[in-house]
């Protein structure tokens, strides 16, 4: 009887609609959800009644699932896995209220990235009736420490929900000291030589010395050191025979030559409509201090300053200009700089602050950054933690490994993920990527030269990760504290239609040509250097063939970044408006563009255009001009805009009904809400999925009412199409520790099976071919 073999292959999208359904029950019965919708709290639903906003029905159920795993399954973490315009600050502000009144968790500690810290507050004060709320984001964070500890000594305690936002540069940021040491002279006996006579003199040297004790600073060799040598040395020391500290904190301005008044005059000066007369003028009649004082302490009151005959000293049109400033600007007098991790270790008790909040908690995955660290510290500290992010993952299974160490510390000892004995976590890291993600054992066999008693070939070993993160892993260590939650899940039309396009766009002839001429030689460049094992060329030839298509209207001459050796030339391909041409030729990339925006400005569509090439190879004023001499007003947002300043100048360039901004999507990809720009076109996105999965969404939020379009713009058959490619392998990576099957507008070329590191793929690609 002849047998019949059957080898049918099925996608994994179709796989699951297949059999979604036996899945989520077997999943369900071997990991049942810690919160169903029918296991509502409504104890939990009538606090958040009473706030003064109240969250949507599908927030409600994240902040009942937060609260339940936090208070009834007694878990020292929980994360908010929402998508960019869910409401995660509204979200975690109802879980800080609804742990406050049921369990009396009183004090919340939020890192925010710094220009976010005002909109906490902001969101906080229109959320929670009576809350009190300390901005710890200024020089004076340490004073305003210091005044809680003082409370705590005393006593003093609220009944209503404390906030304590703390900037994330400032949390990390160090303190300034000094040697504090006495000098203590001893006299050494010399025997000097003059005219055949030997005379004894005694030589004075000053010594290091405690100033407690009073006794001599010593090296690890027991010998005296002169205090001129000890203050140059960098570290803090204490005393050996007493333990004082051999150290002591400064004021930056200790070294200033500027009084106070000058200084409090200077503060005022940052007011908008206060210059240095009127300053001056102020000072004069109310003194510096009582207005240093109403300052740092009630700004809002400078507002509302009179004068002896009872009338207000500025204009409404003044002081609404200026409570808008207020709201984004703290004085501090007191200058005292210390780092605010290290304090809140160190001088309050453990769990002196009930939860905490981690704003953007992906930002804290990197094993040797400092706010990684100083967020792993005060994570040491808290009660609880809540960490929000709307990008968990960013493609390899190491993104998470430090962060889940962080905030899941002892579940992830209890699994064996250890320090070493040094103290480094750099085994169990390697460890978990095996367990849980994907490494690759790479072997190299070159042939050797003869030995004396025969041949040998060479073998050589490295390994290399790749994106992928395990099902095991998965159900470890997402599933059980992640509640995920997805702007179309909201529902009641509360959001516009949002889609996404990738377009492919031929070059010109001639780009093509030179392209193609570049690429050639620069791969034979790379082939022949990572024969000799030498990859020095390799970021030259990438950035340089991902960037030149865009850049072409420049010559390009291509050096080697060690021996300056000249590799390629290639000339200018597109005017650049130079030597009088009142006409700018157009690249096919921004002939698109053009006819995009000018489509989206008939409808009546704001464009918000990224572009990552705005340091050496800036193209954001050339887009400037193209789009201006096609009749769209135009502005460009830069680094030099403050972060704390963005969302006003945004909004200013709206009011003057800009038709299109241009800036880097890294200086917008947190916190704005950019509602006004439905449309977004992207030239170029970068390697990283974290920025480009943000700044994808910064209109489509809630209170967006137009139907939200982003658009990719990429050359075809070029270094483009292959780092898009590569990009929407690691989106859906990531979105598969989203709770979400890959649903990217760059799935269209995610067709291949390889899991290559962005990087290494795209060289070997380019070298293959």
């Amino acid at each position: 009887m002849e047998q019949v073999t059957s080898n049918i292959q099925i996608d994994l999208n179709s796989f699951i609609n297949e059999f979604k359904d036996s899945l989520l029950d077997s999943l369900n019965a071997s990991n049942p959800p810690v919160y169903l919708q029918d296991d509502m709290s409504f104890e939990r639903q009538s606090i958040m009644e009473q706030l003064k906003r109240k969250p949507f029905s599908e927030q409600a159920n994240v902040v009942q699932a937060v609260t339940k795993l936090l208070l009834d399954q007694n878990e020292p973490a929980a994360i908010i896995n929402a998508e960019m315009g869910t409401g995660k600050t509204m979200m975690a502000i109802a879980v800080a209220a609804v742990l406050h009144y049921e369990a009396q968790y009183r004090r919340n500690l939020i890192i925010s990235p710094p220009h976010l810290v005002y909109k906490w507050r902001r969101e906080i004060l229109e959320t929670i009736p009576g809350a009190r709320v300390w901005v710890l984001n200024g020089s004076d964070t340490l004073v305003k420490l210091l005044k809680l500890r003082q409370e705590l000594k005393l006593g003093i305690t609220s009944n209503v929900p404390e906030f304590y936002v703390l900037g994330r540069v400032r949390m990390r940021m160090g303190y300034n000291w000094k040697h504090a040491l006495k000098s203590k002279p001893i006299y050494q006996k010399q025997n000097i030589h003059e005219r055949g006579e030997v005379k004894t003199k005694y030589i004075k040297k000053d010594c290091a010395a405690c100033p407690d004790c009073y006794n001599f600073c010593r090296d690890d060799e027991g010998e005296l050191i002169l205090f001129s040598d000890f203050v140059l040395k960098e570290h803090r020391t204490t005393c050996v025979n007493c333990g004082s500290a051999l150290w002591t904190l400064i004021r930056p301005l200790n070294n200033s030559n500027s009084s106070f008044r000058d200084r409090v005059k200077k503060s005022m000066c940052q007011i908008p409509t206060v210059g240095p007369v009127k300053a001056e003028s102020l000072i004069n009649k109310f003194g510096d201090d009582f207005l240093s004082d109403l300052l740092a302490d009630n700004a809002s009151d400078f507002v509302n300053l009179m004068n002896e005959n009872g009338e207000f000293i500025f204009t409404d049109r003044q002081a609404i200009r200026m409570e808008k400033a207020l709201a984004k600007l703290e004085f501090g007098f007191g200058e005292g700089a210390y780092q605010a991790t290290e304090f809140i270790k160190r001088y309050l008790p453990q769990g002196f602050f009930d939860l905490l909040i981690v704003d953007e908690g992906h930002e804290y995955k990197n094993q040797g950054s400092a706010q990684g660290q100083a967020m792993g510290v005060l994570a040491s500290q808290v009660k609880k933690i809540l960490l929000l992010t709307g990008t968990l993952m960013g493609g390899y299974a190491d993104d998470l490994f430090f962060l889940l160490f962080r905030v899941l510390t002892s579940k992830m000892i209890e699994d064996g993920y250890k320090p070493n004995s040094r103290g480094s976590l750099g085994t169990a890291a390697m460890e978990f990527m095996r367990d849980h993600g994907i490494i690759k054992d790479l072997y190299t066999e070159r042939h050797g030269n003869s030995h004396k008693t025969a041949k040998g070939n060479q073998i050589s070993h490295r390994t290399q990760k790749a994106p992928g993160f395990g099902p095991k892993g998965i159900l470890r260590y997402v599933l059980p504290y992640t509640v995920f939650l997805k702007l179309k899940d909201i529902g009641d039309n509360i959001l516009p239609n949002y889609t996404e396009e990738y377009i492919d766009i031929p070059m010109s002839y001639e780009q093509r040509s030179y392209y193609d001429d570049l690429s050639n030689k620069l791969k034979s460049e790379l082939r022949s250097a990572l024969v000799k094992r030498d990859t020095t060329l390799l970021g030259v030839v990438l950035n340089t063939l991902l960037a030149w298509p865009d850049c072409c209207f420049r010559a390009e001459t291509v050096t080697h970044p060690r021996t300056r050796d000249k590799l390629v030339f290639v000339p200018s391909v597109f005017s650049n408006g130079d030597e009088g041409d009142s006409f700018i030729e157009c690249s096919p990339k921004e002939q698109s563009l053009v006819e995009h925006c000018l489509a989206q400005k008939i409808d009546g569509r704001k464009v918000l255009v990224y572009t990552t090439y705005t340091g050496t190879r800036d193209i954001t004023g050339r887009l400037k001009l193209i789009l201006e001499q096609a009749g769209l007003k135009t502005a460009i947002l830069k680094s030099n805009v403050s972060p704390e300043k963005r969302e006003d100048w945004i909004l200013d360039k709206v009011d003057k009904d800009y038709d299109i901004v241009i800036t880097n999507p890294e200086l917008v990809k947190t916190g704005l809400d950019l509602l006004d720009f439905p449309t977004i076109i992207f030239l170029q996105t970068g390697f990283n999925v974290y920025t480009l999965q943000q700044a994808a969404k910064r209109s489509f939020r809630i209170g967006q009412k137009n139907d939200v379009k982003v658009i990719y713009l990429g050359y075809e058959n070029s270094a483009q199409t292959s780092c898009l490619k590569l990009m929407a392998k690691k989106i859906a990576v990531s979105q598969s520790t989203s709770g979400d099957m890959p649903d990217s507008g760059l799935d269209i070329l995610n067709s291949d099976e390889s899991d290559e590191s962005i990087e290494m793929a795209l060289a070997k690609q380019l070298i293959a071919s």
